[in-house]
């Protein structure tokens, strides 16, 4: 076996263990949990932008 085939097969093989070791539940969770952070995030910015404005 040539070195770039250890590393393809190994590489390989951490992909699929990972990809099986994570549920569809997990990514839901995830995504869910970015979106409400991005909106939360959003809302901050927007709040402390009107705040600045009323100082000046």
């Amino acid at each position: 076996m040539k070195l770039n085939d250890i590393r393809i097969s190994a590489i390989g093989g951490t992909l699929c263990s990972l990809w099986a070791s994570i549920s569809l539940g997990d990514v839901l969770q995830t995504a869910l949990t970015a979106a409400l952070g991005t909106l939360v995030s959003f809302a901050t910015s927007r709040l402390l932008a009107k705040l600045g404005k009323r100082k000046r």
